[in-house]
């Protein structure tokens, strides 16, 4: 009990100094910033999510004493909340079938494992939060949220060239348009990669209790795409409920397009050269970004014509001929 709690304090004060780096300024601190769910994530998984709740706890507290109550509530909605649930999620699992075979020798129940596809569905859930929660920090109203934006981003380009021009105010107002879709991103994508990083390190120690998934199955919840056409309808509309829907259309966009990675992992199974044109792929989206755009049109492709189930169908070989 000593060594369980200790670990969830060291990963606690891991976290919490990662998180409070993004104070001294340095840009190192920005990568240590989204990297702070790690050590919680690693602990959740490793040994348990009742770890990463107790570190994620007294990180909280720890914050809240020397920074205030601000970086207290910060931290467990953006880090604590996502690390535990997330790390629950990735050993949730059920028995399925017999547990013992008519043989009456004992034998290991099969486990259904939670859907990685699910998580993803969480992920994008836990970075619309945390963007919607710090815009709702700027303002409760979207004129306010968006006038502190521009004069926000107006004040950083006054500071770099105070020659400032038109153009500049006409370059703030697309930035603050696409910022809130921005941000998700970044929260998608930071949190998928903190959560991947925290499996590998558990795996590689020997501590995560489950197999590892078969990732180029990984696919949505068929809802999804409802939710997604809901979400679009609403980006119309204006307000408030416009801003919440545009970083709800964001969140689950990046979750089709890690989807549309799994289908591409599919359908170039058979293909000549496979691991240089998937190097090629994932550097483009990472140096250009748009390509990202053409993997989620496969990712919604997939969720709508099943590409993978028609491709892996056409591989299968034919039936034997029935005496």
């Amino acid at each position: 009990m000593m060594a369980f709690g200790l670990i969830a304090l060291i990963a606690g004060a891991a976290s919490a100094l990662m998180f409070a780096s993004i104070i001294s300024g340095a840009l190192i601190s920005l990568v240590l910033f989204y990297l702070a769910p790690l050590p919680l994530m690693v602990a959740a998984i490793g040994w348990g999510p009742l770890c990463a709740s107790l570190g994620g706890i007294a990180a909280a507290i720890g914050l809240g004493a020397l920074f205030g109550l601000p970086y207290c509530i910060a931290f467990a909605v953006t880090v604590a909340l996502p690390a535990w649930w997330l790390g629950h999620l990735v050993l949730l699992g059920r028995q399925v079938g017999s547990a013992a075979p008519a043989t009456g020798t004992s034998a290991a129940p099969d486990i259904e494992w939670y859907p990685v596809g699910r998580i993803l569905l969480w992920i994008a859930g836990f970075a619309t939060l945390t963007t919607m929660a710090a815009l709702l920090t700027l303002g409760t109203d979207a004129e306010t949220i968006t006038g502190t934006l521009r004069r926000g981003l107006m004040r950083l380009l006054r500071a770099t060239d105070p020659q400032t021009s038109g153009e500049a105010s006409q370059f703030v107002d697309a930035m603050v348009r696409i910022a809130p879709a921005a941000a998700t991103i970044a929260a998608t994508m930071t949190l998928t990669l903190n959560l991947w990083l925290s499996a590998k390190v558990t795996a590689t120690s020997g501590r995560l209790r489950r197999p590892w998934p078969d990732l180029k199955t990984t696919e949505l919840p068929q809802m999804t795409l409802v939710v997604l056409c809901v979400s679009l309808a609403f980006c119309f509309t204006g307000g408030l409920l416009a801003i919440v829907a545009q970083i709800a259309t964001a969140a689950l966009m990046m979750s089709y397009a890690l989807a549309g990675f799994a289908v591409l992992h599919t359908l170039t199974l058979a293909l000549n050269g496979r691991t240089f044109w998937l190097g090629s792929t994932y550097a483009a989206v990472v140096v250009f970004g748009w390509p990202v755009v053409a993997i989620v049109i496969l990712g919604l492709a997939d969720a709508v014509f099943g590409l993978r189930a028609r491709y892996l169908r056409s591989r299968q070989p034919p039936p034997l001929p029935t005496p």
